[in-house]
This record gives structure tokens, sequence and C-alpha cells, in this order.
């Protein structure tokens, strides 16, 4: 899998930056020039966030890729009117920002998700503007979303009656 800066000691793309003079910062190395590398090479590191009380991560790969975990669709042993919110899933991923997808999960979970260009190496500075181009690009999204499903306090989604 192609990492995101993944740097060597006194390689010429981290800056002349070592090893020894990144700080861990969770899964990632910082270094001095404001790059980021993962920790552990090979892994793919993911970051969490909330936006509007929404859980999103971002994870480093092929790029960044962004997700955001909008709700949860009622089980069918809830009893709860399932139909209503199948039918307003069409109109909702039509109006899905450019370059989103609308994810029905196995256990349930509606996600939103994107993959953001990044060059490498990426700085820190780069990711954190991805992520906040994303979240505010959900934004509008999320006000559409609410107007026709209700999110209850444990995540589940139901028709706005």
């Amino acid at each position: 899998m192609p990492q995101i800066a993944l740097l060597q000691r006194g390689d010429a793309t981290s800056g002349g930056s070592s090893d020894a003079a990144a700080l861990p910062l969770g899964p990632f190395k910082v270094f001095e020039d404001g790059l980021v590398s993962p920790l552990t090479p090979g892994l793919a590191p993911r970051l969490r966030f909330a936006w509007r009380g929404q859980a999103c991560h971002a994870a480093l790969g092929d790029g960044l890729h962004l997700g955001a975990d909008v709700g949860r669709l009622p089980s069918t042993a809830s009893g709860a009117d399932r139909a209503a919110v199948f039918a307003a899933l069409p109109g909702l991923r039509v109006a899905l920002p450019a370059g989103c997808r609308l994810r029905l999960l196995p256990d349930h979970r509606l996600r939103v998700e994107t993959r953001a260009p990044l060059e490498a190496p990426s700085s820190a500075v780069s990711m954190v503007a991805a992520m906040v181009r994303f979240a505010l690009a959900l934004d509008p999204w999320l006000d559409e979303m609410e107007g026709c499903l209700v999110t209850e306090p444990s995540g589940r989604i139901h028709a706005r009656a």
C-alpha cells in the first residue's frame, strides 16, 4: 500500500530531518519541517474527529481517505419504518458534495466517504486543511439530511414525520 510521506533518515525529501528529531504524535512522526510520516512503516494511520456530532475519520493511504458516519438505519427487529428512510436516501445521494459517496455498511451505519489527493511527502497542515474542507463541504448536506431524517442520540435515524 503506498504511504504518504514515508521518509527515511537523511532522505532528501525530508529536508534533512532525522528520525531522532521527529516528534511522535499519535500514529505519526512529525518532522521539524512539518512533514508527516506514519510512525510504523506500512501502517495507514487514522485520525478521528467530530463534525456537528458526527464521527469522522481521516486515514492516510493513497491520498487522504475521509469519512463521516452520519447515522444508523433502524434494524428490522426494531419495528421502525425502514421503508421511509430508504425512500429518502436517493435524494440525499444526489445532494452529496462532489466526489463523495454514500455507503450503507453491514452494521447499518450510513457513511459519507471521499478521497482527498495529497502529494507525498505531506504536511500536517495539508492533512488538517483537507479534513476541514471535507467537513465544510459536508455541512449543507447534513442540513438537507436533517430536513428529511431525524437522528436520535443513539445515532439511529428515522424519517421526519
